[in-house]
């Protein structure tokens, strides 16, 4: 599966789960340490914001990655997926250089691309663990994040907990939370 279509996938996967958050759930806890489901979905409209501003050259500013706390967040999620999506889907994105600031450094669209979608297919699975509904992808979607997860580097890293022992029969869903410092099987409020 080609890594637009599998991003486009997983984010359009996340906003199906946040569009059944209720405003009651925004003080849940998530699997992200310190987070509850309100913090998350800023954190995540935030990268959308972010990502969609690197993808047309103006990914440096740090500010575009703040969260904004301003907004109903249900609503300032679903609003962030359509210009991530349409800013990935311009020709040539994946050779374009992506600043990401948050890393400190510039990356090609290929490899920001697939941060993105390992972050939405992980924090999709967040918030369906916080409102504790399924999380399904294709199985062409978490070969193309499971790639990712495995290149992430053991050390420095700045977006993810340590990983967790991958035993030999995880499937790819566990295996890439495993990869990334989450537990696929803890309770609320587990891991970050």
């Amino acid at each position: 599966m080609h890594i637009i279509e599998a991003d486009a996938l997983a984010t359009r996967g996340s906003a199906d789960v946040v569009a059944r958050a209720t405003t009651a759930d925004l003080t849940l806890a998530t699997p992200c340490t310190g987070w509850d489901l309100r913090a998350l979905l800023a954190h995540m409209t935030a990268q959308h914001r972010g990502f969609a501003a690197a993808a047309n050259g103006h990914g440096d500013d740090l500010a575009i990655w703040g969260p904004d706390d301003t907004g109903e967040p249900l609503t300032a999620y679903a609003q962030a997926v359509d210009p991530v999506l349409d800013a990935f889907a311009v020709t040539g994105v994946l050779e374009r250089p992506f600043a990401l600031p948050e890393l400190g450094r510039v990356l090609p669209g290929r490899i920001a691309v697939g941060f993105h979608l390992v972050d939405y297919v992980v924090h999709g699975w967040d918030v369906a663990r916080t409102i504790g509904v399924d999380w399904q992808l294709a199985p062409g979607v978490l070969d193309a994040a499971l790639v990712v997860a495995e290149a992430v580097p053991k050390e420095n890293r700045v977006s993810f907990a340590p990983a967790l022992p991958v035993p030999d029969d995880a499937g790819t869903l566990d295996r890439i939370l495993l990869l990334l410092g989450r537990d696929p099987h803890a309770v609320q409020g587990g891991l970050q």
